[in-house]
C-alpha cells in the first residue's frame, strides 16, 4: 500500500516529529530516495513530504509569512507524488488546538484532500475537539468540521483520545500506542540491581540511619543525592517551574527533619520562549534553586541514555494543551524510573492501574508529597514491564501498519 506521509521529522525535535521518523524508518524510508528498498515486512510504501514549517522550537505554532509559501510548496509536492507515483492515501497529524496551526491545517485539507482517496489522521496530540468547542470562534469551528469530517481513518493513542476522532465523525477509528526502540535492553542485568540498591539506601537514609561502606558501594556515586529527571522542553505548561519548586520544597522538609539525603532536579531540554528562559535564569540565581537544579540543555543519543541511567526518579507534572502520550514518559518507563506525573488527558492510561505517583496539577506541595512517596516505593520492574507490553517499537509499527492497511479492505 502506498502512503503519502505529510509530516515533518526532526529538527526541531519533539515527540511528534520523532514518532514520524520512527514510522518512516520502520517502513523503509522515503521510496523516492531509496527506490531499491521494499517495505520491511509491513506492506507500506512511504512517500514523504517533510512538511517542516518551523526551524526551531520557538517557531512552532507562531505566525510567519514564509510559512504560507511553504504550505503551497509542500502541498504541490504532495500532489506531484499523488499523480507521479499513484499514491492515494494521505497521512496527516492535526494540530492539538492552536489558531495559527489550525489555519495551516485548513489550507492543507483544502488543497490536498480532494485528490486523495483516503485521508488518515494520526492524533499524536490530544484536545482539538474540546478546544474547538470551548476556545475557538463559531466560524472557525464550522470551517474545521467542514474541511475535516468525515475522514476515512483516525488513529488515536488512547481511550481519552477517542473524543477527537469521534468529533470528526471518522469512518474508522483505531487505537495504537506510541512505541520506541528499547533504549536499555540490559535493564535486568545492569539497571535494576542499581535501582534497587539506591532505593534501599534512600529508605535507610530517609529514616535517619547511616549507610554501611558496602551499601555505599552498591548504591554508587552520591547515594545521598536523589536525582530527579525532567526530560522535556522548558515550558511552564509542561511543569518545569512546578517541578523546580517541588524539589526545593522537598529539600526544605528533609532539612527540617535533619536528614542528610536531598533531591536534585536535572532539567534536560530547551526553552521555547525567551520569557520562560528568563524566568528560569531568575529563579536559578536564588541559592536554594541553584543548589537544587541543574540544566543540561537539549540532549540526545548516548548523552540522553547516560542521563536516564543515572536518574533515580522522573518528574513530569505536565498540563500541556496537546499532551497525549509523551515519549519522555515512555523512555522513563523503559528505564524503570519511578514517575511523578499528572492526571492529565491520556497520561493515567499509560501507567499501571492505581499508580501512586499521580498528581492533579502544578501545586508544588502536592508534587513534593508524591516525590517523597514514590522515592521509597519499588515500582521499577512494574514500569519496565508496562513498557515491554504496551510501548515497544514493534507494537507501534505493526499496529500502525494494520490500521493503515485496513483501508484496503473497505
Amino acid at each position: 500500500m502506498k502512503l503519502l506521509v505529510f509530516a515533518h521529522t526532526p529538527p526541531p525535535h519533539h515527540g511528534q516529529s520523532y514518532m514520524v521518523k520512527l514510522l518512516l524508518d520502520g517502513y523503509g524510508g522515503d521510496c523516492r530516495r531509496q527506490p531499491e528498498k521494499s517495505p520491511v515486512g509491513y506492506g507500506i510504501e512511504c512517500y514523504h513530504v517533510n512538511a517542516r514549517f518551523s526551524k526551531t522550537l520557538e517557531d512552532v505554532g507562531e505566525f510567519q509569512g514564509g510559512k504560507i509559501f511553504l504550505i503551497f510548496w509542500f502541498c504541490l509536492k504532495a500532489l506531484w507524488c499523488r499523480f507521479r507515483h499513484g499514491v492515494t492515501s494521505f497521512y496527516y497529524v492535526p494540530t492539538p488546538g492552536k489558531a495559527v496551526a489550525l489555519y495551516r491545517d485548513w489550507l492543507v485539507m483544502l488543497l490536498c484532500r480532494p485528490f486523495f482517496k483516503n485521508i488518515i489522521l494520526h492524533w499524536e496530540a490530544a484536545g482539538l475537539g474540546k478546544w474547538l468547542e470551548t476556545s475557538a470562534q463559531i466560524r472557525s469551528r464550522a470551517i474545521t468540521y467542514r474541511l475535516f469530517k468525515p475522514v476515512d481513518l483516525s488513529i488515536v493513542l488512547s481511550n481519552y483520545n477517542l473524543a477527537d476522532a469521534e468529533k470528526f465523525l471518522s469512518r474508522h477509528i483505531r487505537v495504537v500506542n506510541n512505541g520506541i526502540p528499547d533504549p536499555c535492553p540490559d535493564f535486568a542485568k545492569s539497571i535494576l540491581p542499581r535501582s534497587r540498591a539506591r532505593l534501599a539506601a534512600r529508605i535507610k537514609m530517609a529514616a535517619g540511619e547511616t549507610l554501611s561502606l558496602g551499601e555505599v558501594v552498591e548504591a554508587g556515586p552520591d547515594p545521598e543525592t536523589i536525582k530527579v529527571l525532567f526530560l522535556a522542553n522548558g515550558l511552564r505548561e509542561k511543569g518545569l517551574f512546578a517541578a523546580m519548586r517541588a524539589v526545593v520544597t522537598v529539600n526544605r522538609r528533609l532539612a527540617e527533619r535533619g536528614r542528610k539525603v536531598r533531591m536534585k532536579l536535572v532539567f534536560a531540554g530547551n526553552f521555547m520562549t525567551s520569557e520562560e528562559r528568563e524566568e528560569f535564569e531568575r529563579l536559578h540565581k536564588e541559592p536554594e534553586f541553584a543548589d537544587a537544579v541543574d540544566h543540561l540543555g537539549f540532549i540526545s543519543g548516548g548523552e540522553k541514555i547516560r542521563v536516564l541511567r543515572e536518574a533515580d526518579l522522573f518528574c513530569f507534572p505536565t498540563l500541556y494543551l496537546g499532551e497525549n502520550q509523551p515519549v519522555c514518559l515512555i523512555e522513563a518507563m523503559a528505564f524503570g524510573l519511578p514517575i511523578v506525573t499528572t492526571r492529565w488527558r491520556s497520561l493515567p492510561e499509560m501507567l499501571p492501574q492505581n499508580y501512586p505517583g499521580l498528581v492533579n496539577g502544578h501545586d508544588p506541595e502536592e508534587i513534593a508529597d508524591a516525590l517523597l512517596k514514590i522515592a521509597v516505593l519499588d515500582t521499577s520492574e512494574g514500569l519496565r514491564e508496562t513498557f515491554i507490553r504496551h510501548f515497544s517499537l514493534e507494537q507501534y509499527l505493526s499496529g500502525m501498519a494494520a490500521a493503515i492497511r485496513s483501508l484496503e479492505e473497505t
